[in-house]
């Protein structure tokens, strides 16, 4: 299959499944130092929010960087897979993040991630840029934040440089 805006090849993916505990949330939140009232007083959030949001839930970047997690174990066989037969240096590091929150984490919900990756056209300075959709979907089917990162691969030294 082939990627509408860039006509380059992409390359589907599943992850495995994770359940997400109050720990993971707590420990998530004190090691950033996330300390607003929405993360670590349960009696702010019961007389400030509504709904479902009523009890603990996750912060968006924390499903963020789940979502990176569950990838993690797959992501240099994806890599090798959209570079196969290309021309690309060395890994060069994230080069950004485009992301949506849609629904919410709590406690005992269980998420997986769906995605794709391609390649952008190779730039004017002979770096390789690579997308990676990210989906993070819960145990109900629904899609609580969808995003993009972007990754980069240094120009190929030319011999005898």
């Amino acid at each position: 299959m082939t990627h509408p805006a860039h006509g380059n090849e992409v390359h589907r993916f599943k992850t495995h499944r994770r359940t997400i505990t109050e720990t993971d949330i707590v420990s998530f939140v004190n090691v950033i130092g996330l300390h607003e009232p929405f993360f670590i007083d349960m009696e702010y959030i019961r007389d400030h929010m509504a709904g479902e949001h009523r009890d603990r839930f996750a912060p968006g970047p924390m499903i963020i960087s789940l979502g990176m997690g569950l990838l993690a174990p797959q992501v240099a066989g994806i890599i090798d897979a959209v570079l196969d037969g290309r021309d690309a240096g060395p890994f060069g590091g994230m080069t950004g993040v485009e992301a949506r929150l849609r629904g919410a984490l709590f406690p005992g919900d269980t998420i997986h991630v769906e995605g794709e990756a391609w390649l952008r056209p190779t730039t004017s300075s002979g770096y390789t840029l690579m997308d990676l959709r990210h989906l993070v979907i819960n145990q109900r089917g629904e899609t609580i934040a969808d995003f993009t990162e972007t990754i980069a691969f240094l120009p190929k030294k030319v011999s005898g440089a």
